[in-house]
């Protein structure tokens, strides 16, 4: 399990990542969290390789910036349970920011949890193999 504090709008927020938060995300939103964070890191690769000044500098679709919010508010919930039960609310106690400079944080964190997963999933393999 992995955590990390990323700063909002001035405010320290803690995210998680386990193997419980494919769960937890499949159980509040009804989505597979492997296949929204890979549309998302798609998304957003894209735009990292247009730049500032690409033909499409718009902003991300409607969708990713749904499922950016539904990640994010998944990981600060599996960190602290205190928080909101609505992510509306959860939202709400935030100004606007940009999401350019939070969605490669929490990439960063589910990128190192898959690592840390595959290691003790190799780590089994030698130790039942024995």
């Amino acid at each position: 399990m992995l955590s990390k504090e990323i700063e909002i709008c001035g405010k320290m927020v803690p995210f998680r990542a386990s193997a419980d938060t494919p769960r937890l995300y499949r159980a509040k939103f009804k989505r597979d969290i492997f296949k929204d964070l890979s549309k998302l890191e798609k998304s957003f690769d894209k735009k990292a390789s247009e730049g500032e000044s690409g033909p499409n500098d718009d902003e991300f679709l409607i969708d990713d910036l749904e499922i950016f919010e539904n990640v994010a508010y998944i990981m600060a919930y599996h960190a602290d349970h205190t928080i909101p039960p609505d992510i509306n609310e959860w939202l709400d106690q935030f100004d606007m920011f940009s999401i350019y400079e939070i969605l490669p944080e929490i990439l960063a964190l589910w990128g190192t949890n898959m690592m840390t997963e595959v290691e003790s999933k190799k780590n089994l393999v030698k130790t039942i193999g024995k």
